[in-house]
């Protein structure tokens, strides 16, 4: 049921042409995996390689997303991988804050289809979203509780973006460290 109402909802998105970002890019990414994950990730949003080929996180900082997802022993295809905008943005700046207000109803209704127990920002510009209060550095491999009208109660987990640790070799530890506690931060929502 949940993978025919992400389907039908992909296909919706495709077909967007609500902000400029769909006038600069090759193809809408709506995002990939289970439609039941028990994990979501929220990147920030396609990049070339990711407009190239219609996928989230398909390029470098997605091969070392696929490690880390290894280190604790799940695919692809165990989590659910989307982006705050579902367009990449020309010369990969950063979306702008109107875009991500643009793009805010398709992620809210993909974390309402999925329901999942954690989701896991992936950088700043995504945790912002959701915690807006926060800085990543003060923030990151920590979980955080926070309820939401249109999502309900969500358990957020945060860390830095993978293509930040392919730019500052000194992240890559922390980010793998970090990401070695999501299994304990399912078991504990688990609990509840």
């Amino acid at each position: 049921m949940n993978k025919e109402k992400l389907e039908k909802l992909n296909k919706e998105m495709l077909a967007c042409t609500k902000c400029a970002l769909s006038n600069g890019c090759k193809q809408v990414v709506p995002g990939a995996g289970s439609a039941n994950a028990q994990i979501m990730f929220i990147g920030e949003a396609p990049g070339k390689k990711e407009d190239e080929l219609g996928a989230p996180f398909v390029g470098a900082a997605g091969k070392f997303l696929d490690e880390m997802l290894a280190i604790i022993k799940l695919k692809r295809e165990d989590v659910y991988i989307a982006n705050t905008v579902k367009c990449r943005p020309i010369e990969n700046r950063d979306p702008s804050q109107e875009e991500k207000d643009i793009c805010w109803p398709w992620l809210e209704k993909q974390i309402a289809i999925i329901q999942p127990k954690i989701i896991v920002t992936l950088g700043r510009h995504s945790m912002n979203l959701f915690l807006p209060e926060l800085k990543i550095s003060e923030a990151h491999g920590k979980a955080i509780k926070k309820d939401f009208p249109e999502i309900g109660e969500q358990t957020f987990f945060t860390l830095y973006h993978p293509a930040a640790a392919l730019y500052n070799g000194g992240l890559r530890q922390t980010l793998i460290k970090d990401f070695k506690k999501i299994p304990k931060v399912l078991r504990e929502t688990d609990k509840g």
